[in-house]
């Protein structure tokens, strides 16, 4: 059996190693785990800490058997085309997909899956957003709780990693694969808690970590990360190559700036609404730092999370139209040896190399296309920038157990 992951590992820490451990636990010694990992962008709309190949290679080394990777047009996406990217490529190679979850109760998780698959949801959910609701996120529950009164479908949606798993169940839905989904408890902090406020100390969110990494640089993640993946932080931290989160907000907004000299600069970027495009514009022309745009831009309706990716997707120049809307190959970033026989049963192509990847069809150059622009962005904002066209020229990650 083999069992998939939907991860951005931004860093990997105890908690992921846990996954793994569990699911071998569960289903057998010999499972395969394969990931579905976002590359060097993540869904909060921003770079990840660290470069895609040092997370896979942390993955790899941790226990992972194969690591694919999400590409960016779908991590950087809301939580359904997240899911539904991770979903597509992990349906071609794994018989389940595990996930933690606040509330582990897979049927119940399914249940809610099924109702925001139904047109009666739908038109409820229209007819919140019609009716003025303060945000997509309230109407969704609201719609959810008309359809069933006095249940605990709803309540689910009022955390993140329900709303998550929600979504993977959707996807398996919605695009009709033999995919089992297995929930699992959700261990450690909860996503932005302070470690002095988890009773699960040992087992700190990623978000913690992030917060603890810009306070005091790898040595600070070393209780709660795995040997093998500190060694690698503390390389990446030795060599200058992590994420300068400052230096990425003066590329972000210095794209930005240079699109507004077109008119209605912003108007085929993807996730546009709602006069969204005008809003942007404005927030661009009239702030200095990226914190600001994104003050500008953020309310009760549109959540800072959504505007940091579309002020993301803009800055790249993400059209709403350029990408299919799965992924159209599965990129490989490591994999144990004797993991690759999981491959051959793939209805798309594979490959390690983006440039081989290009070359398949349209759809494949154009989300390579895009892949690329993403890392050259990626690269300069390193604390040491690199060179363009690094992606190109990454190996795949092999070991042997």
């Amino acid at each position: 059996m083999n069992v998939g992951i939907i991860c951005e590992y931004n860093p990997f820490h105890l908690g992921h190693r846990k996954q793994i451990v569990r699911i071998r636990e569960d289903f057998g010694a010999d499972t395969g785990v394969v990931c579905a990992m976002s590359g060097n962008f993540v869904q909060r709309g921003h770079p990840a800490i660290f470069d895609k190949m040092r997370r896979a290679k942390a993955a790899v080394r941790c226990g992972a058997d194969l690591v694919v990777e999400l590409p960016v047009p779908s991590a950087l996406s809301s939580a359904e085309g997240f899911a539904a990217g991770g979903v597509s490529i992990l349906s071609r190679l794994c018989d389940g997909l595990c996930f933690g979850a606040e509330t582990p109760d897979t049927a119940l998780l399914q249940k809610a899956a099924r109702v925001l698959c139904s047109e009666e949801y739908r038109a409820a959910l229209r007819q919140q957003l019609a009716a003025g609701a303060r945000s997509f996120a309230a109407a969704r529950q609201a719609a959810v709780q008309a359809l069933c009164p006095g249940s605990d479908v709803a309540a689910l949606l009022d955390k993140p990693n329900n709303n998550l798993a929600v979504e993977y169940c959707k996807a398996i839905l919605e695009q009709n694969v033999e995919m089992q989904p297995v929930a699992l408890p959700r261990q450690g902090a909860d996503h932005g808690q302070a470690l002095t406020e988890s009773a699960h100390a040992a087992f700190a969110s990623a978000s913690a970590l992030r917060a603890l990494w810009a306070e005091g640089g790898a040595a600070a993640l070393a209780p709660y990360v795995p040997e093998k993946a500190l060694k690698l932080y503390m390389q990446a931290e030795y060599d200058g190559k992590y994420t300068d989160f400052t230096v990425m907000g003066h590329c972000e907004l210095a794209l930005l700036r240079a699109a507004c000299a077109d008119q209605t600069p912003f108007a085929a970027v993807r996730g546009v609404s709602e006069g969204l495009e005008h809003r942007l514009e404005n927030a661009v022309r009239e702030t200095a730092r990226l914190p600001a745009l994104l003050d500008a831009l953020t309310t009760v309706r549109y959540p800072r999370a959504r505007m940091r990716r579309l002020a993301m997707d803009a800055a790249l120049d993400y059209s709403a139209d350029a990408f299919p809307a799965l992924p159209p190959y599965l990129h490989l970033l490591g994999a144990q040896k004797d993991a690759l026989p999981l491959l051959k049963a793939a209805a798309l192509p594979v490959s390690h190399s983006l440039a081989r990847l290009a070359e398949q069809n349209f759809p494949c150059r154009a989300v390579v296309d895009a892949q690329l622009r993403a890392c050259d962005f990626g690269a300069l904002c390193r604390k040491k920038p690199e060179p363009m066209g690094s992606a190109l020229r990454q190996k795949i990650i092999f070991l042997t157990k």
